[in-house]
């Protein structure tokens, strides 16, 4: 047989010579071994057994000491910086002595990790500093707090959309730990972080120009195309809100010439949409005063020829200025108050005015894109637009509402365009008012009523800005004025819509004082002290409209039903109510309004109808003060100044017949007559003698109202005095009711 081809191909193969090409090199042999290698070396620096350890460091239970822990966190896998940041919490739980040494080198290796592209790490991180922050003192936290700032502003410019997101969760977190370090500098020509953490905000949202371009169309601040999810612009709205809410806050204290000396908390009452009423600033301050804490010299003496303000009635010398003469001092305050107008400027409303104009369409679009979903018929609304529209209302109000109290500082375009930009606002809201949810659901409910006040509070915002009076006439004719009917007043535009909005408010307000469940809940949510000082505004709006805007449309309560709903819930409410104090005080301070020579307001009290119902009111306060004595200390200060206002002025609801009841009411608040038991020590002596102030405002009350009356309501005068007497009897008091008494004659 021949022989197979593939026998001869192999044969040929070993004697063939291989044909070198072009370009190609010498081929090794088939024999040839390959003698190149590779060193890769292993540097182990911590496990060296040339570097011995100390066994003293703190440690984790892995051994880990906290400079390893800060050598991981620059590690290039992720897993291992999440669990290096997660051993820093387990290390300083087990030795919490070395937080404080430790905030420099940790802190300055944490920010860097505030923009780490792995969510998982940032998610843990932002979990770590919410524990660990609160710990550190805030005078120890604040050195360290630019930093903080500068990284998390930087994060929110981040290419990716998700770390722009997660630093506005850092900025959350620093706003609530630290506000003040964050917010200050965010108008111009301050320094601070303030402005750049404003203009990440802006840039997220695409909201309008750089912050501080003031000048030429608004562009947008972001190159990013992505289209925010409900949900992420909860986020950033949210953020918003809180950091426009300190910053104002910021802005008003800085700005309050008249309590700047003082704790901010010890203004408990808002007053600011009073001041419009008042022809010129310096009245209005001594107004403002008139409930604030004052410091009580624990050794008084008595000076006939300057008694405080706390001291005795001087009925002639408060309710009957005209008598006086006019002294040159006088006429140096008239001059004074002339300049000192309420059209002072701000330097920061301008700042405010050219954000609410730069986030105005944002808060439009979010409106709108909510609105249809949230006001639904037919099922309530999902979480996240419920909440989207809530911060949305929220920040209109904050910014309206700020530059608007400031409203004489604006000029008269600015303020045209800030009320039709308002009004818009409100107008797309008025169909839906008042909002009412689908189903009764308590958290939709609440939300939905926290809606209906902030709608109160913007048409309160239209009402006040809507007449404007003339502040320069500040002659004696127009100090002490007859009349009110024909003052000057001009009406904002779209005067219809104001009117029908207002009248929808009025119904409102009107059932929620009543108790009336106006939004179908099954349970009637009680008023709260933040709901009714939210409420203050709109009712004094309703309240000072001249009568020739009192139209009412079919449906809507009479105008002055929101008086009569105001009185008698103060009457009802319970004294150990949160909101007791507010309402005493309030209505106190519209009482007085009627004895201040400079207030130009439309409410005058004589011409309400409802004198019987203010004097029940008057008559109900010493069943008050005997009630919450002495568990409420600072509710009994406002009751017992507020009755001492009424009787030092000479307020006309205090008649003869309201100084005998008081009399009568005030007489158990110091000694109780029981039948059986006879005379027991009333709730005036269980008040601490270290409130020295609170018992001298008791005792200064008695001898007002002792001055004011006659001799011959004999009874009720000389029980009153035997009561005050046996309850500061051994007391510190005891000496300050007999000089009181020698120095008015009631002995």
């Amino acid at each position: 047989m021949p022989k197979s081809s593939k026998k001869k191909k192999e044969k040929a193969v070993d004697f063939s010579k291989a044909k070198l090409k072009l370009g190609k090199g010498k081929q090794l042999p088939s024999n040839a071994v390959d003698t190149s290698f590779k060193a890769r070396s292993i540097v182990l620096p911590t496990q060296s057994i040339a570097i011995e350890k100390d066994a003293t460091l703190p440690t984790t239970r892995r051994k880990q000491s906290f400079d390893d822990l800060v050598s991981l966190m620059k590690h290039y896998n992720a897993n291992t910086r999440k669990d290096a940041i997660l051993s820093f919490r387990e290390l300083f739980e087990l030795h919490p002595d070395i937080v404080e040494s430790s905030m420099t080198i940790l802190l300055g290796a944490c920010v860097r990790l505030i923009g780490d592209e792995d969510a998982g790490v940032r998610k843990t991180l932002l979990s770590f500093l919410s524990w660990l922050l609160p710990l550190v003192s805030k005078e120890d936290l604040i050195p360290h707090v630019p930093l903080l700032i500068l990284f998390t502003t930087s994060a929110q410019t981040h290419i990716y959309p998700e770390i722009r997101i997660d630093a506005v969760r850092f900025l959350d977190l620093f706003l609530e730990i630290v506000p003040e370090s964050v917010v200050d500098g965010w108008t111009q020509g301050k320094s601070g972080h303030g402005k750049r953490v404003l203009e990440g905000y802006l840039g997220i949202l695409s909201a309008g120009t750089k912050y501080g371009d003031t000048e030429g169309e608004l562009k947008a601040t972001s190159t990013a195309s992505v289209v925010l999810s409900s949900q992420s612009k909860l986020i950033v709205l949210k953020s918003l809100s809180a950091f426009l809410t300190h910053a104002v806050s910021q802005q008003l204290r800085l700005s309050n010439h008249a309590t700047s000396n003082l704790d901010p908390a010890a203004v408990p009452l808002p007053t600011w949409f009073l001041a419009p009423s008042f022809r010129s600033t310096r009245p209005f301050f001594a107004y403002q005063r008139l409930f604030l804490p004052e410091s009580v010299d624990r050794q008084p003496q008595l000076d006939a020829e300057h008694p405080r303000d706390d001291f005795i009635c001087m009925p002639n010398f408060a309710t009957d200025p005209l008598a006086t003469a006019w002294s040159l001092n006088d006429l140096s305050d008239l001059s004074l108050a002339q300049t000192e107008s309420l059209t002072h400027l701000n330097s920061n409303t301008s700042s405010l005015i050219h954000l609410a104009r730069t986030l105005y369409s944002t808060l439009l679009a979010s409106y709108l894109d909510c609105a249809p979903i949230v006001f639904s018929p037919s099922a309530n609304p999902p979480e996240a637009e419920l909440n989207l529209l809530t911060v949305t209302a929220r920040i209109m109000k904050t910014l309206y509402g700020s530059i608007l109290q400031d409203r004489f500082s604006l000029s008269h375009a600015e303020e045209e365009t800030l009320c039709d930009e308002l009004s818009t606002l409100l107008g797309y809201m008025t169909g839906y008012f008042p909002f009412r949810p689908a189903r009764r659901e308590i958290k939709v409910e609440h939300a939905f009523q926290d809606l209906n006040i902030i709608y109160c509070e913007l048409t309160a915002l239209l009402v006040l800005v809507s007449f404007r009076r003339p502040s320069g006439d500040i002659s004696r004719k127009a100090r002490f004025p007859t009349s009110r009917s024909n003052a000057f007043f001009s009406h904002v535009k779209y005067e219809g819509k104001l009117t029908l909005q207002a009248g929808l408010v009025r119904t409102y307000v009107t059932s929620l004082l009543q108790g009336e469940d106006h939004s179908g809940a099954q349970i009637s949510r009680p008023l709260i002290p933040t709901m009714y000082t939210a409420l203050l505004p709109t009712i004094w709006a309703l309240l000072n409209q001249p009568k020739e805007s009192h139209t009412r449309s079919q449906g809507e309560a009479p105008p002055d039903t929101v008086l009569s709903a105001m009185l008698d819930q103060a009457i009802k409410t319970t004294s150990k109510s949160a909101v007791k104090a507010l309402t005493v005080e309030f209505i106190a301070r519209i009482l007085l309004l009627e004895t201040e020579s400079d207030y130009c307001g439309y409410f005058d009290v004589r011409n309400t109808g409802e004198q019987e119902k203010f004097r029940e009111w008057i008559l109900h306060l010493p069943k008050t003060l005997w009630e919450i004595s002495p568990h409420n200390l600072a509710t009994s200060e406002i009751v017992i100044k507020s009755l001492l206002r009424l009787l030092q002025r000479g307020s006309i609801m205090i008649k003869h017949e309201e100084i005998i009841g008081l009399q009568t009411r005030l007489t158990p608040f110091f000694m109780i007559t029981h039948p059986v038991r006879g005379r027991l020590p009333g709730p005036f002596t269980k008040i601490p003698t270290s409130s020295l102030l609170i018992r001298r405002l008791a005792v200064d009350l008695v001898v007002t109202i002792l001055s004011v009356s006659t001799r011959s309501e004999g009874e009720e005068r000389e029980n009153l005095m035997i009561a005050v007497g046996s309850a500061v009897s051994g007391t510190p008091e005891e000496g300050y009711w007999q000089q009181l008494v020698t120095a008015t004659g009631l002995s």
